[in-house]
């Protein structure tokens, strides 16, 4: 059965996921580099669980390339998908994570999200949404290179963004 709470939190990730990357396209290349729109999907993914962060992963880069033009149409279908996997991995991560300490538990949802959602996107593009044309190196460095400090912003961030969202008990976890 759908929570309205959980649907609630779900949408205000969502408009968050489309209002942060606004804030940083005035800056060139700021969407590869920060990943703004990632940190929304990740946080839902790991707070409201299945299916919201599937859910908030489809939606957000969908209603914001319709709002806003990003993600362009060209890399939307990819971008889905890796925000997608991003959703509902962190979701079954801590969900599925036996650790008891909240921290811990929520280093290991968002480091195995975002290891297996940039392998998946990584795949994705070699074998369907850029065959032929896309390479370890690229993948390489759209993922871990040009994403160093978008990767280290949700590293530093999420985890005391998910404890707080719990000590306040907007989230239970």
């Amino acid at each position: 059965m759908l929570n309205v709470k959980k649907m609630v939190i779900s949408a205000l990730f969502i408009a968050l996921g489309i209002v942060l990357p606004m804030a940083f396209h005035s800056i060139p290349n700021a969407g590869r580099v920060f990943l703004p729109m990632h940190i929304p999907v990740l946080l839902c993914g790991m707070t409201c669980g299945l299916p919201y962060g599937l859910i908030c992963g489809i939606v957000t880069p969908l209603l914001s390339s319709l709002v806003t033009g990003m993600p362009p149409a060209a890399i939307l279908p990819s971008m889905i998908c890796e925000l997608a996997a991003y959703g509902t991995v962190s979701a079954l991560l801590m969900r599925y994570t036996l650790l008891k300490q909240l921290y811990a538990k929520t280093y290991v949802a968002l480091i195995g999200a975002m290891i297996f959602g940039r392998a998946f996107y990584g795949i994705l593009n070699a074998m369907i949404f850029n065959t032929g044309s896309y390479s370890m190196q690229m993948w390489l460095s759209a993922a871990f290179v040009t994403a160093l400090p978008g990767v280290a912003i949700q590293i530093l961030i999420i985890p005391t963004i998910v404890v707080v969202l719990n000590r306040a008990k907007l989230i239970s976890m």
